[in-house]
Parts: C-alpha cells; structure tokens; sequence
C-alpha cells in the first residue's frame, strides 16, 4: 500500500481551528492543540446558550409583566390565570412589549384578567 502524506489536510484543518479561536486569549489561539481544545469548548457552550437564552427572555417577560400588573392591583400568577379563564391568549413576549410601550392595552387587559378571577 502506498504512503499517503496528510501535510495539505492537516495544514487546512488547523488554519480552520485556528481561525475560529481568534480572539481567544494566550495560547488558546496560537497553539493548536490548546486552540482546538479552546475551540471544543466555545461551540460547546454556544450549542448550551442558544437554549439557555430562551428560558432567560421568558424570566425577562414575566419579570416585567408582573412589574406592569402589580400597580394595577395583581399578581403576574392572578393575571395570566385570568387571562387564560376569559380565553384571551397572548404570549408573554407581546404582553412584556405591551407592558413596557402601551400602557392603556395593558390596563383593558388587566381589567379583563380581574373580572374572570373574581
């Protein structure tokens, strides 16, 4: 069987390795072995974070849904339980946009939430 020389491969794999720990600090981007390591664990964690980012835009929404409803006399738990009994379906990202930018909507909503809880 014949030889076969990996120089080319091998040199294209690390100037991709290479290339995406740019920005890494120390040896982390100028070594390859600790670069590929390094790399292993970036795309590690952004594979995890693009998950966590959602669970962590749901506790923004609530946090200032209940934030909006509190003055106006409930809980976030009371306003969307009554949301849900007067069969209004919104989701909590247009409710924390309406919360920040439309107070009046926010005000008939919660005036309809409080008349199915009571």
């Amino acid at each position: 069987m014949s030889r076969v020389k990996s120089g080319v491969t091998a040199h294209h794999r690390h100037k991709k390795v290479m290339k995406l720990t740019k920005g890494h600090k120390g040896a982390r981007n100028n070594h390859y072995r600790k670069a590929h390591e390094s790399m292993l664990k970036a795309l590690s964690y952004s594979f995890r974070d693009r998950r966590d980012r959602k669970g962590e835009f749901r506790r923004l929404w609530i946090a200032r849904i209940n934030a909006a409803v509190r003055p106006l006399g409930l809980t976030y738990s009371q306003f969307m339980a009554g949301l849900k009994r007067g069969g209004i379906e919104v989701d909590r990202k247009s409710l924390a946009e309406m919360a920040v930018s439309d107070g009046d909507g926010m005000l008939k909503l919660v005036e309809l939430a409080r008349g199915t809880v009571q």
